[in-house]
């Protein structure tokens, strides 16, 4: 057992399903490419530098099956490297137009020269395969990956559809097994969403822990002795690692968090907001929107701060001295905690730090360069190391966690489940659940189809599955202010479409009559699972 205290840092990495059969991409996949470019990518090179600097870093990540397609299907790849190109284009276009402003055109060359290192990076060096070199870390031990259901499914939602949570899960581990070739430890429970009833699954698939939100473990019954600070378990021994509110605060925080200095980029002004649309003709979708060019030249400023143009090296200077006040803080908390529990028990305290992990680049631009400082730096502490929360686990005697029985909770708008049920996204689960119900039965009905019918019946459990996940409803929700109308529009479009195709195939396998030309359609347009065995809804006694 160590005589540090520990930091382990949990990414959940995942993005809402987007695919558009054709040879130009299209608005909803933007979020994909933006993910892949300025989360992903700089992710992997910081794990190498840390690497090769033999800095000891620990990360764990919870890939999403739906990532994890989305990185391997060979449509979005093309439309990947397309947005690239167009943006080096784009860029070179740039530097040309900004050649009398100084400052405007040393960011146009930044950008530009970003894009096309990302292509390098993407295409030679990750020869496109970013599931493959997770895997290679997490190999070496650096990183853990955690396995979260099928497609982000909400699951306390669906705590009396036994067939559902079970496909979510056999659909998810068969998946990650392919991908990553072992059995994970942790189970993402997506939105933090907990129910006591969701214990026995995640013991009886032989995960051995998941993560809850901070509420959930405060409102326990008994309340944990020791806050978030350490480990708690449930009646049937599945440990619970509970979120560090404060670090979670002091990053996501819209008001307080680190990331609002004035200096850091603006994430919400892109080039293509302001420009003429002979400048942007690349970056206009079909019906003449302006998509984003990832050219972002303001930082954010502030009320007594003018947005100026935005400067990567101060920027990055910013992001080391807030890694430093960030560790400060969790040093702080942590000898508080160490003190308490020496006085009871032999245990070590650990901040579960939590995040998205698209945040960290994408939205937050110098959010990478904020997390190789924290491992640089941290690794210069005495008084902390980092673990995977599975490393952590292993050093502790788990016979000391408390058991409790967790609140009802997710880390959604108020802590509940606010943002995937109201008045503005309710209707739709009565015909998600009609949905599930009649996947179920053909499940049951039809056991060992072979052939075209067993393609569609493979093809409806990939609807249902999509049509399950909770962010359409966020999208469409109401408490989702950030959400555009476009994406409101989109999120009920795909929704509707799953649940359409879904029907249409139950209504064919009812008469008889299945046609081969829509079934193929819709198996190219909704690939995901490719492996999927229509079996996972059936009924399990």
């Amino acid at each position: 057992m160590s005589g540090k205290n520990v930091i382990a840092i949990v990414l959940n990495a995942h993005i809402p399903f987007a695919r558009k059969s054709g040879a130009n991409f299209s608005f909803e996949e933007i979020p994909f490419f933006a993910t892949v470019s300025e989360t992903l990518l700089p992710l992997l090179e910081m794990f190498d530098r840390l690497e090769a600097d033999k800095v000891p870093f620990r990360l764990g990540l919870a890939v999403s099956p739906v990532l994890c397609h989305m990185l391997t299907d060979s449509l979005l790849v093309n439309h990947y490297l397309d947005y690239v190109d167009r943006q080096i284009a784009f860029g070179a276009e740039e530097i040309k137009r900004t050649k009398s402003e100084p400052a405007l055109n040393n960011l146009a060359k930044y950008y530009y020269d970003n894009a096309i290192e990302k292509r390098i990076l993407f295409t030679e060096r990750y020869e496109k395969n970013i599931p493959g070199v997770l895997s290679h870390y997490q190999k070496k031990g650096r990183l853990e990956l955690l396995v979260s259901p099928a497609t982000n499914c909400f699951l306390p939602f669906y705590i009396d559809r036994r067939e559902v949570i079970r496909a979510q899960i056999e659909t998810a581990l068969a998946a990650y097994k392919k991908k990553f070739n072992k059995k994970p430890a942790g189970f993402w429970l997506p939105e933090l969403g907990y129910h006591h009833r969701l214990s026995p699954y995640i013991r009886n698939y032989g995960f051995r822990y998941t993560v809850i939100d901070t509420h959930c473990a405060l409102l326990a019954n008994p309340p944990p002795i020791y806050g978030s600070f350490f480990p708690l378990k449930t009646s049937n021994n599945v440990i619970l690692f509970v979120k560090d509110f404060y670090a979670y605060r002091d990053v996501m925080d819209r008001e307080k968090g680190l990331p609002v200095e004035g200096d850091f980029r603006d994430f919400f002004n892109d080039a293509a907001d302001d420009m003429p649309l002979e400048n942007i003709k690349l970056f206009l979708g079909e019906d003449g929107t302006r998509l984003s060019t990832g050219y972002k030249y303001y930082s954010i400023g502030g009320e007594d701060k003018p947005r100026t143009f935005y400067d990567p090296a101060l920027a990055a200077e910013k992001a080391e001295k807030y890694a430093d006040v960030f560790l400060e803080r969790r040093v702080t908390a942590l000898n508080l905690a160490g003190e308490l529990m020496q006085k009871n028990i032999d245990g070590t305290p650990v901040s579960l730090c939590v995040w998205n992990m698209d945040f960290f680049g994408r939205f937050w631009h110098e959010g990478p360069l904020f997390l190789e400082n924290i491992f640089r730096l941290g690794c210069a502490k005495k008084e902390i190391q980092f673990m995977t929360p599975l490393e952590y686990i292993d050093s502790q005697d788990e016979s000391l966690f408390q058991t409790i029985k967790p609140e009802y909770s997710s880390s959604g708008f108020n802590g509940y489940a606010e943002s995937w049920l109201d008045a503005s996204n309710d209707g739709y689960y009565r015909h998600i659940f009609r949905a599930s119900e009649r996947m179920a039965e053909l499940a049951e009905r039809f056991r060992n189809e072979t052939g075209i019918k067993e393609r569609a019946l493979n093809q409806a459990a990939r609807e249902i599955l999509l049509a399950l996940s909770c962010d359409w409803q966020r999208l469409i929700s109401t408490q989702n202010n950030t959400s555009l109308p476009k994406w409101k529009n989109y999120a009920e479009s795909a929704l509707e479409s799953h649940l359409k195709n879904f029907t249409t195939i139950y209504e064919a396998l009812g008469s008889s009559y299945l046609s081969t030309r829509f079934l193929t359609d819709i198996e190219r347009r909704n690939n995901i699972f490719p492996d999927i065995n229509y079996g996972v809804f059936r009924r399990k006694r």
